[in-house]
């Protein structure tokens, strides 16, 4: 036995207590928006400075999932955070912020989905 881990298949698809990432993208937020990776997810929709919709291929089982993500490159402070009230189960709105100021496009952007 080597030590490695084997995957074989997404956990939770059992119907146990384990929970996984559902969709996740690493995006540049800056000029003309465009996708570098991502897993289920399907394109970015920018909403204006600093504020895209992330919308995946295949939507989430509901609505109650939880949203992680980072923005940045280390220049100077920046915050990620999700949009308003409303996620659906086929796109979340995140934004990018400095804080106490205004929101930025950023050219490092990470988002996670998990439920």
């Amino acid at each position: 036995m080597s030590g490695n881990i084997n995957f074989n298949g997404w956990i939770n698809d059992d119907g146990s207590e384990n929970y996984k990432c559902r969709a996740w993208v690493n995006f540049n937020g800056s000029g003309t928006v465009a996708i570098r990776a991502s897993g289920n997810v399907s394109s970015i929709t920018d909403n204006g400075t600093g504020d895209y919709t992330v919308n995946f291929a295949t939507a989430m089982p509901d609505a109650n999932y939880s949203v992680s993500g980072s923005t940045g490159t280390g220049e100077s402070s920046r915050v990620f955070s999700r949009y308003g009230s409303t996620q659906t189960t086929s796109t979340v709105r995140v934004v990018c912020v400095f804080p106490g100021t205004a929101l930025f496009d950023d050219s490092q952007m990470q988002v996670a989905i998990f439920r």
